[in-house]
């Protein structure tokens, strides 16, 4: 093709011509032209490579849970290894021991065997005597580690939620540390408040999160183990509050709470879940006795959680404002350790994963050293109430076993004993029937450990007891009853009915450790 530009006029003067060999030069030297080597290929028998992909989302969410997990679950382990020192370590256990064995064998409950309880705690017993048999309570105290576990990792999900992942992981660490430290008969045993906590905890993490359904069932679960439970409710109505308090949200919440408590209740017997749960406990949780015991009961018990806490009182009061739904939570646990006015040291662990939470807060805006010294202390701390756990001599249970023995000694298996105590474990241990559904003294009474000088006797026995005592007792009478008050203002002495019964139908057969034991005359 030819060339379109237009041809230079004839008028025009040539322009010079450039050649490599000689440039025109118009200035200063040229710098030499820098030389760069051929870029390299990869060979052609070389296979592509594709880059990596990303990380999934699911697996950045996992990541790290994940690392955190095994730590928490190590120190978890650590922190109940006392549990699994004693056969038993509180009456709690020996209580849902017994219950749980009898609810194995056919029993119903709050008909057959009563308590001023939910159901949860004694369905767990009996589903792990049915699995794994009925002579060890490894299985529940295995739980007990798996329900702590579990709460410290629901407070680690709340803290990181809120201040990141290392407020996430001191909080879950905390929890564990804290939940040590009070008496070990109140932190070791397989009971009511280890297994609470997890439902608490739950509770809070699915509001926070505005799924207010779970919530609601989580509340449930929370009231199902234990009454006192149920004052989670109060932190999760504030976060539905603050969320816009919509009222479909509110309906799913109470829809949430309700349905599984109306559920357990028509499963049980309705009327006996009512009483038992929330009618009949009028003479027990109303205060009556001596000011100055309950009133050491409850301080003893809050410096030891004081004391296991040292470390973080000062962050704590140094924190500032705290989140209302926290605040709110620890004050409607604090209610909860004062209800009834009993101040039992395991009231007190109700207290510890808003107070964790809390604490991972008040850490979170101090300098890493003195973080990680104030977590360094907590732990110390916490390893001197797992030694004392280790350590501690346990007088009630050698004496329960003992008794046990006796008991086994002078009965055959399937006769039914009566042990007059407040230490339903004997039943247990000896592996014989109660010969009442009332398993212990208190609920004839109205005697209880958290109580000194408290108005007791047959007067202020639950509402009903002694005329379904004496039905008992006349269909079937027990082969062995076992007088184990000594001498206590519960004793039968001070009781018409069962000193009568012991005069009319009883002879002594021996003691053990000042307990009096008593057969059948015409045996």
């Amino acid at each position: 093709m030819r060339d379109q530009h237009p041809p230079a006029a004839a008028d025009a003067p040539a322009a010079p011509t450039l050649t490599p060999e000689r440039p025109a030069r118009t200035g200063p030297p040229a710098a030499a032209p820098v030389l760069l080597p051929p870029p390299r290929t990869a060979p052609a028998h070389a296979p592509h490579r594709p880059p990596p992909a990303a990380p999934a989302p699911r697996a950045r969410t996992l990541a790290p849970w994940l690392r955190l997990l095994p730590g928490l679950a190590l120190v978890a382990c650590a922190t109940r290894l006392p549990s699994f020192r004693p056969p038993l370590w509180s009456p709690d256990e020996g209580f849902l021991a017994t219950q749980a064995r009898l609810l194995a064998a056919g029993g119903t409950l709050y008909l057959d065997v009563v308590d001023r309880k939910p159901p949860l705690m004694p369905w767990l017993y009996e589903g792990a005597f049915t699995l794994w048999g009925d002579t060890s309570l490894t299985p529940v105290r295995v739980a007990a580690v798996l329900a702590q576990l579990a709460t410290a990792l629901l407070i680690a999900s709340l803290a990181r939620r809120r201040w990141g992942s290392a407020a996430g992981r001191t909080a879950g660490l905390l929890h564990l540390l804290l939940s040590v430290g009070l008496n070990p008969e109140d932190t070791q045993a397989a009971a009511f408040a280890v297994f609470l906590l997890p439902a608490t905890a739950a509770a809070l993490w699915c509001a926070d999160r505005r799924h207010w359904g779970t919530a609601g069932a989580a509340v449930a679960a929370a009231f199902l183990v234990k009454q006192t439970g149920a004052v989670v409710l109060l932190p999760v109505l504030l976060l539905w509050w603050r969320a816009g308090g919509g009222g479909r949200d509110l309906a799913r919440l109470a829809l949430g709470t309700a349905l599984p408590v109306l559920a357990t209740a028509l499963v049980t017997d309705p009327a006996g879940f009512l009483f038992w749960t929330v009618t009949g406990s009028g003479a027990y949780a109303s205060f009556s006795g001596s000011v100055p015991h309950v009133l050491a009961r409850a301080l003893v018990n809050a410096a030891l959680l004081t004391a296991a806490s040292a470390a973080l009182l000062l962050p704590l009061a140094r924190a500032g404002r705290a989140p209302a739904e926290l605040r709110l939570w620890l004050g409607g646990s604090a209610l909860a350790v004062v209800t009834g006015l009993h101040f039992f040291g395991h009231y007190y662990l109700q207290l510890v994963p808003p107070l964790a939470l809390l604490a991972a807060r008040a850490l979170h805006r101090r300098p890493p050293g003195a973080r990680a010294g104030a977590l360094r202390a907590t732990a110390g701390l916490a390893a001197l109430f797992v030694l004392w756990g280790l350590l501690a001599p346990r007088p009630d249970t050698d004496h329960a076993v003992r008794l046990a023995h006796a008991v086994r000694d002078r009965t055959v298996p399937g006769e039914r004993v009566l042990v007059w105590s407040m230490h339903p474990e004997t039943y247990w241990l000896a592996g014989r029937p109660p010969a009442s559904r009332y398993l212990t003294a208190g609920l004839l009474t109205n005697h209880s450990g958290g109580r000194s000088g408290a108005r007791t006797g047959e007067p202020y026995a639950v509402p009903g007891a002694w005329h379904v005592f004496r039905a008992e007792t006349a269909a079937d009478p027990p082969h062995l009853l076992v007088d184990d008050s000594r001498g206590g203002d519960w004793s039968p002495r001070h009781l018409p009915i069962l000193r009568t019964l012991l005069a009319e139908r009883y002879r002594p057969t021996g003691t053990v450790d000042g307990a009096r034991l008593y057969v059948l005359r015409d045996r």
